[in-house]
């Protein structure tokens, strides 16, 4: 099994990754994905396949493009919130959390087989072998969509170990006067709302808000230049 990445997803406990190392290793590229895709399906599937079954063919191929790009570094991640938007335009009624699931799906795919030199024809082999997961319209995708582009991300170490954390996007701030009082604030005091844009590793883009005192942001401020000192010595 030399020359073999170890493959340790989140969802799948030690027994079961222990349990499927102990098959022969010739199978492994090939059942390796089918079998771990039937135990993410028992683990945290819910109604995931039924949500691809419900998207275009055309919708989930742009899907798709945009997760593999974000695999190549090409982009910063998959804005989930506005396909949503575009997705609901074309009639198809879906909401952040579910495909949220669907990029979490197609992403843990499309790394996988990065991760193990699998080509298009044995993902699509060993996905069409668990037929009640993914629909066949979305297998013809995902072949198609890995067969095009799938060489083109770079499964370096250093590209592993970025994938393991999130990445800032954009940070937004802005100035606000309180004109109503609550146990955070007083009123006609000013605060700072702070907006941060973030991919998770799976490649999902969504937004957090929080609130700072002014004297808080002060600080942050202070903090971030303290930094930009740091680096300009390395």
């Amino acid at each position: 099994m030399s020359g073999q990445t170890p493959f340790t997803p989140d969802f799948c406990n030690s027994i079961l990754i222990n349990e499927f190392w102990t098959l022969n290793p010739g199978l492994l590229n090939l059942a390796h994905i089918s079998y771990l895709v039937k135990e993410k399906a028992a683990a945290d599937f819910g109604n995931t396949a039924d949500v691809i079954r419900s998207i275009p063919q055309d919708l989930f191929a742009e899907l798709c493009e945009q997760i593999i790009q974000h695999l190549c570094g090409k982009i910063p991640g998959v804005n989930a919130v506005e396909l949503c938007q575009r997705f609901r335009t074309s009639g198809i009624a879906l909401n952040v959390s579910d495909l949220a699931k669907v990029v979490n799906v197609v992403s843990f795919l499309f790394s996988t087989a990065a991760k193990n030199n699998i080509s298009a024809e044995e993902l699509s082999t060993s996905l069409s072998s668990t037929v009640n997961v993914l629909p066949k319209h979305a297998i013809q995708v995902i072949r198609h969509v890995w067969n095009e582009q799938g060489k083109s991300i770079s499964m370096s170490e250093e590209a592993r170990n970025m994938a393991t954390v999130g990445q800032l996007i954009d940070i937004q701030w802005k100035l606000g006067m309180a004109v109503s009082s609550d146990s955070c604030r007083s009123l006609k005091y000013p605060y700072v709302t702070m907006t941060l844009k973030v991919a998770d590793p799976s490649g999902q883009i969504t937004s957090k808000s929080f609130e700072m005192t002014v004297p808080q942001f002060q600080n942050f401020f202070r903090q971030f230049k303290e930094m930009a000192a740091v680096l300009e010595t390395v």
